[in-house]
Order: C-alpha cells, then structure tokens, then sequence
C-alpha cells in the first residue's frame, strides 16, 4: 500500500487545525509570533499522523483526534525551541530555518516554548468530542510521556552524557525517553481517541510504537553522518561535535543499519494483530527508516 496521499491528508489537516488553533492564542503578539514561527515552519508531523492512523485503525472519527493530533505537535515543537537553546544544543538552524531564539530572541524563545507546551494540555482538556474519563487519561498520558518520566528526562540524561561514553543499553534508554516517549504518547492517544481501543489493541499498537520510536532515533543519527545541512534543515554533524554518545558510534555505521532493520522488522510484526487494517501504519514504518531528512 501507499499511504503518502493519506499522510499528506493528515499532514495537511493539522496544519490547518494548528493555525485555527493559534488564531485565538493570546494578546502577547511577539510571544504569539514565536510560537506561530516555531509551530507552523514545516515537518514531516509523524507524531500527528501517528494520532489519525491510531485513531482510524479502530475506528474512529478523525474530529476525535483532531484535539490530540494539535496538542502532540505542541509539545513536540516546544520540545525543540527549548533544545535549541544555548543553555541546551545551542543550534542556529531548524527545519532550514534560523531556530526561534535566533529569530527572535532568547527569553521570547523560553515563553514560546512554555506558551506551547501550556496550549497542548489546553486542548486536551477543552475537547468535547470524547468522554471526561477518556479526555482525563489522555492528559496524563502526555504528561507522563512529555515529563520527566519521559522526554524531559531523556534530554536530561542526554545533557548529562555529553562528552562521556556510554552502553548501547544506556543510549536505549535514553532514545525510549528522549524521543520514544512522545512517538508511544503519539499512537496511544490516538487510540484512545477512537473510543474503542480494547487492552490487546493497546498492548499491539505500544510494541509497534516502542519499535519505531527507537528506529526513528537510530534513523537519526545515521543521517547525522550521512546526509547535509541543506537536507536536513539543521547543522549536519551536531551530534559529533557535541561528542554525544549515538548508534553509529557505539555499533559502527554498518551495526547502526542493522539495528535499523531489526527495529523496523519488530514494527511489522508486532502489529500483525490487526491484518491489512494496519496496512497504514506499516507504510509509515518504512518511511520512518527510509526518509532523507
């Protein structure tokens, strides 16, 4: 199957519901113009897409994700203003722009990052398209997966190993909470938004997102070799002049490949479960480890 007209659907219909959104946000123009600057300057949306397969593999209605969809890429987007941050990578470049400290300024950089992150569970909690007890887990889900259980508390352990060398085991750990936790955040809110996820769909649809949390990492710092600046839109290389610990340099770059293809082959299987339902969400598997950028 090829699902690129169904991903360009979802990607098209968050970027129409993250600018609805951003329209009633507040008065504070300049705060408002970097989160608008930070939310809205392209991506590939995976985690939003995530929301709306989830979410149709059991079908649901794509209205009932839409409040999930926008608040996942809220706090992912707060997620990388914050890390690019001088204190943090002190990055210049994102997604081929300059990053919005350098765009705006440094404190505007910090509120925008904080005003994302307080409209994601803004949403979440506004909607009405679900029931109060399914709408109340879905906030705790992405507090728990955007907190320090989760990707705050791998960029911590990430800052923390810069420099030094570490285990394959402890790079996993951290790629499960740095990026992991908001791809599973992603296919886990989705699913809930159907209103019809069942314990074993949840138990499925974790492994298929655990595998392709730690593939899109790997993917990552692959490319960091691999690719360009001008192709990935942000400093080509930044790993290895921040000396950080990745796949590539603990398994050599053939080790990192094969990891690759095992991460990618515990995606497919482990959403067998739902047969060609899932067709969607194994085409986005591969285009997790086949993507340039």
């Amino acid at each position: 199957m090829d699902a690129k007209p169904l991903l360009q659907q979802y990607q098209h219909r968050v970027e129409q519901q993250l600018k609805t959104v951003l329209s009633h946000t507040c008065d504070a123009d300049r705060v408002r113009q970097a989160m608008h600057y930070s939310l809205l300057n392209g991506g590939k949306r995976v985690r939003p897409v995530l929301v709306y397969m989830a979410n149709q593999l059991l079908g649901g209605q794509l209205g009932q994700a839409d409040a999930a969809a926008c608040a996942i890429e809220c706090i992912h987007s707060y997620s990388l203003v914050h890390d690019d941050l001088p204190a943090m990578d002190d990055d210049e470049l994102r997604r081929g722009k300059p990053t919005c400290h350098i765009a705006f300024d440094e404190a505007t950089a910090i509120l925008a990052g904080d005003g994302l992150q307080a409209l994601a569970f803004e949403l979440l909690a506004a909607d009405t398209t679900l029931p109060t007890e399914i709408s109340l887990k879905m906030v705790g889900i992405l507090a728990r997966n955007s907190g320090y259980r989760g990707m705050v508390g791998g960029q911590s352990i990430d800052l923390c190993n810069e420099g030094q060398q570490i285990t394959v085991e402890q790079l996993e750990l951290m790629h499960q909470h740095k990026t992991g936790a908001l791809i599973s955040a992603s296919v886990e809110l989705g699913a809930l938004s159907s209103n019809r996820a069942s314990a074993t769909d949840l138990q499925a649809l974790n492994a298929y997102s655990r595998a392709i949390g730690l593939a899109f990492q790997v993917k990552d710092d692959i490319l960091d070799i691999e690719s360009n600046t001008e192709t990935l839109g942000k400093p080509q290389g930044s790993d290895l002049l921040l000396e950080k610990s990745t796949y590539p340099a603990l398994l050599g770059m053939a080790g990192a490949k094969q990891k690759l293809v095992q991460l990618n082959q515990q995606a497919h299987a482990s959403i067998d479960y739902f047969k060609d339902a899932a067709a969607p969400l194994h085409w986005l598997a591969d285009y997790i480890v086949e993507r340039q950028y």
